[in-house]
């Protein structure tokens, strides 16, 4: 055997046993042991569905009124099902609400309600309920209230809102199958 072939061979084992070295030390040292992996979820968190739906008709609304305005709660239903959202009846609020809207939302409605933001143009307070069951938004409108926002205005709120942010407490739910 040539001395320059002696010289590879001993310059690849070398290398080869930097390399397995190299692996040992990262594997004995990594500090993710107790992350969590493939998508699970921490112990106590809800599975929220962060999904934003991609037509109206995705989408359950039930509008209160939170003004003294008669027939408030039914004018916004119309328009809401003027564009293409499922709604549920019209009601009055106990209490009064001096902002734009108040919107209240469990852990099935997160990407819902992110949609929903951009029609009050991020104006709405919103209170999410992690123990509330069903994907239904209660929107109770307020004093503030003065019209839903355009096609385009919708739009531009949802850029400057970009993608539905996960509550606290929550993990992302699986997405389901369409």
């Amino acid at each position: 055997m040539s001395f320059a072939r002696v010289r590879a061979l001993v310059v690849v084992g070398v290398l080869a046993v930097a390399a397995v070295v190299f692996v040992v030390v990262a594997l004995v040292r990594d500090t993710q042991g107790d992350a969590v992996a493939n998508g699970g979820c921490p112990a106590g968190s809800v599975l929220a569905d962060v999904t934003l739906p991609d037509d109206p008709e995705q989408v359950t609304v039930r509008v209160f009124n939170g003004t003294d305005t008669a027939g408030l709660a039914d004018s916004v239903t119309n328009e809401f099902k003027n564009r293409r959202f499922k709604t549920q009846k019209p009601a009055e609020n106990k209490k009064k609400v001096d902002g734009v809207a108040v919107m209240r939302y469990g852990p099935e409605a997160v990407g819902s309600a992110w949609l929903l933001r951009a029609y009050f143009l991020n104006q709405a307070d919103v209170q999410y309920d992690a123990k509330r069951k069903g994907a239904v938004v209660d929107i109770v409108v307020g004093s503030g209230f003065q019209q839903l926002a355009t096609t385009t205005e919708v739009n531009q709120s949802l850029v400057e809102l970009g993608e539905p942010e996960l509550p606290v407490g929550a993990c992302v739910a699986p997405k389901k199958d369409s």
